[in-house]
């Protein structure tokens, strides 16, 4: 046996060991690691506001401090708003469900010629088997929700905590990572965190701008159907659609419906429809527009990134992706060399005026095969072998 092979063999079984134990530890700590990039993100995303309140005598705790609290405030007056606005529905709905399932009945006993009844419905409702289960399961899984409402809350007080002191921080932070680099990468580390301020707010202002389009398209829908709490409804659509991806859309749209509904039930039937075109116009024709704009990226890019950061991180990761792809974008584009575009018509997509497709001079063709052309021996595409050129 060689010499270097017992060291060799303890070494490769250090490293296994080494990368299963950083492979637990990674995969134990992803929450965590996940919560610590959405508070960066939200870092940067109140770093320009905090920046003006400091350099205007305010110390930067405070300045941080107060701008938490003031979209603390607005987020718990809004929910608050929705919450008793919700109650006060759902409490009129269960007032009116007698009136409702009378409507529905005489619509299904005129259409179909059936012979129902309100009580029959009811009874076979209540006795059902599902009811009885679904019943059973909710009284069940009471504990899992409020675990659920409590951890959610506990992931939601780590991520502001996380974020005030990377905003409160932000100097001391950016002094810390560059004292540990040479002077030429220090500059290039408070470029890319100057990019990534300004990509996080430009991303941030594009959709507060659809979240505006989107409220206003809505509160006229909402007015014009005369649904009850319509400027309430509007902000909850523009908010929830932008600014929880993936499922937002449909978290939206529902409420709108369930209120609408209780005024007339084709409204809730309007409401989805216009939901549905608003969407699409939403998506392929304002968002890849405007959100390429703000964050200088193509609307293809764009798309693509979400659909990638949904694959990796799930809803956080369709979130960060724009911004993040973006601020990748434009820390490369100052290290990539480019070059002035040759003027080909097949680059610009024009025809050239040439004889031969794609050339733009019958000179530029070679003289063999422009005299194979003239004597007939190659035939034009789109012709047989014997067809030769007039």
């Amino acid at each position: 046996m060689p010499r270097w092979l017992p060291k060799a063999m303890v070494l490769a079984l250090a490293l296994v060991a080494c990368f299963q134990l950083g492979s637990w530890a990674f995969y134990q700590l992803i929450g965590l690691l996940t919560n610590i990039l959405i508070a960066f993100f939200l870092a940067l995303a109140v770093e320009p506001a905090v920046g003006r309140m400091a350099a205007r005598g305010m110390r930067r705790g405070l300045a941080t401090f107060l701008v938490f609290f003031g979209v603390a405030l607005a987020a718990a007056g809004f929910v608050f708003l929705l919450g008793s606005m919700l109650a006060g529905q759902i409490a009129d709905m269960v007032e009116e469900f007698p009136k409702y399932l009378d409507l529905v009945i005489n619509w299904t006993n005129h259409t179909f010629h059936s012979e129902l009844s309100r009580v029959q419905v009811q009874d076979s409702v209540l006795h059902s088997d599902w009811l009885q289960k679904y019943v059973q399961n909710s009284a069940s899984g009471v504990l899992d929700v409020s675990t659920t409402v409590l951890g959610g809350l506990f992931r939601l007080l780590t991520i502001f905590l996380f974020a005030f002191y990377f905003a409160a921080d932000g100097p001391r932070l950016r002094r810390a990572l560059c004292s540990v680099l040479p002077p030429s990468k220090q500059t290039e580390v408070l470029r890319a965190w100057e990019i990534a301020v300004d990509k996080t707010g430009g991303y941030l202002y594009s959709r507060g701008v659809m979240a505006l389009i989107s409220g206003v398209a809505h509160y006229v829908l909402l007015v014009a159907l005369n649904v009850p709490y319509a400027p309430a409804l509007a902000v909850w659509v523009g908010l929830v659609s932008q600014f929880i991806p993936t499922i937002g859309t449909y978290l939206a749209g529902a409420l709108p419906m369930l209120l609408a509904f209780t005024v007339n039930p084709w409204y809730a039937l309007w409401v989805l429809v216009f939901v549905v075109i608003y969407q699409q116009f939403e998506n392929y024709g304002l968002q890849p527009k405007l959100t390429a704009k703000a964050v200088d990226i193509h609307p293809a890019v764009a798309f693509g990134s979400v659909i990638a950061g949904t694959a990796l991180l799930g809803a956080v990761g369709a979130l960060i992706a724009i911004p993040a792809v973006a601020t990748l974008q434009a820390f490369l584009g100052a290290y990539v060399k480019r070059y002035d575009v040759t003027d080909d018509p097949r680059v610009h997509g024009r025809r050239g005026p040439g004889n031969v497709r794609g050339l733009r001079d019958p000179a530029a063709v070679p003289a063999r095969i422009r005299s194979s052309l003239l004597r007939g021996r190659i035939p034009r595409p789109g012709n047989s072998d014997e067809d030769t050129v007039g």
